[in-house]
């Protein structure tokens, strides 16, 4: 049996959206070590056999100095523990703990979740991050990939040269977030974003869509649910207050948030795959979202959503309006849709399946090498 060290930045995606991963790793009697910032899952994550160890991680810091304290964070970790193998998540675990393992020798897997502010916004910091990646991935016995356009990405600027895998995002829980009844009638419609409230995600776009879609259609209703992380919350208020939208904060339960919406909204500005969107349309809700690489591949134009040209106020408003005068069974329709889509395409099990693949391959490579330097 082997030991898995996971690098990870926050305790909730590892958890919502690698539980049953880790769950496989445990349950074939592997060793599982997780390293991240302490938070409200890690004791989850502990009661299911992982073994903690607390790291700091800035995730939007740029202090060269924080950053090479991490890596030497990194190695230590790594000498102590051992591991066969160790798995990295997001930018800066990908980066810093790539250099550990490159550095310690260490077997890794890394998963590039989506591009990122500093990539998508270009100029000197893109550079610098994709320098960073370059040295990072580069002993990495496969990068695994969620969505075509970023494999592509760092293909052809060279960022990546080893093994490369494309997965269905995190896929989804096809049980927890399984099938919903459509609501009975849409006299009143609701829409529905998920989401941490920032920029990036096309916040700015959805309240303004919001209001002037509220004026035109009294009969509708936007429910915003996740964490405030910018400064929108006077506004917020502001809104809320006018009748315009109603906010949930951070939740720990969407599924019943889903449950009764018509359809999901997300206008984000880049997505590696957006959960959000795989967990509505396996709960049978349509999709309405930015016609962007990790937002396109969850829906197929008019049959499971609709698309809309990112940071495209108008663009919005208009797709929202296209859906509202859909007929009810349409709406339901691509609801249904929707989940046969996810079940076909989006199975959280294809990523199982795919890191158990490379992990034994990984194994029995550095057993066969062992054997014969013995």
């Amino acid at each position: 049996m082997a030991k898995i060290l996971i690098l990870a930045n926050n305790d909730v995606g590892l958890y919502k959206f690698r539980k049953e991963l880790i769950e496989s790793f445990l349950g074939e009697g592997h060793e599982v070590y997780i390293s991240l910032p302490d938070g409200n899952y890690v004791e989850k994550l502990c009661h299911m056999g992982c073994v903690f160890s607390e790291t700091l991680i800035d995730r939007r810091g740029t202090n060269p100095i924080t950053d090479l304290k991490l890596i030497i964070y990194y190695k230590t970790l790594i000498k102590n523990i051992k591991p066969d193998i160790v798995l990295t998540y997001t930018i800066k675990p990908n980066v810093y703990g790539g250099i550990a393992c490159k550095a310690t020798n260490t077997p890794y897997l890394a998963n590039v979740t989506g591009l990122g502010t500093s990539i998508e916004n270009g100029g000197v910091l893109q550079k610098t991050t994709l320098a960073l990646y370059a040295t990072g991935l580069k002993k990495a016995s496969c990068v695994f990939f969620q969505n075509e356009t970023n494999r592509h990405f760092f293909l052809d600027k060279h960022i990546v040269t080893g093994k490369t895998k494309l997965i269905p995002g995190s896929g989804v829980n096809l049980k927890y977030h399984r099938f919903e009844d459509y609501p009975d009638s849409d006299d009143i419609i609701k829409f529905l974003f998920i989401g941490r409230i920032m920029r990036n995600k096309g916040i700015d776009e959805l309240l303004e869509a919001a209001q002037r879609i509220k004026n035109m259609y009294p009969n509708v209703r936007f429910d915003l649910v996740g964490d405030c992380e910018e400064n929108y919350a006077e506004r917020l208020l502001d809104l809320e207050n006018r009748g315009i939208i109603t906010y949930y904060g951070q939740q720990d339960d969407v599924h019943s948030f889903l449950k009764g919406a018509h359809a999901i909204v997300l206008p984000s500005y880049h997505e590696g795959m957006a959960n959000v969107l795989l967990e509505a349309a396996s709960s049978g809700r349509p999709v309405i979202a930015s016609n962007i690489p990790g937002c396109r591949e969850t829906f197929d134009e008019g049959v499971t959503g609709y698309g809309f040209e990112v940071r495209n106020t108008e663009a919005l408003v208009n797709t929202i309006e296209k859906f509202i005068r859909l007929p009810y069974d349409e709406k339901k329709q691509m609801g249904i849709s929707g989940r046969a889509k996810i079940e076909r395409e989006f199975d959280r099990q294809m990523v199982i399946d795919s890191y158990m693949e490379e992990i034994n391959r990984i194994l029995y490579m550095y057993k066969r090498k062992a054997g014969a330097e013995s």
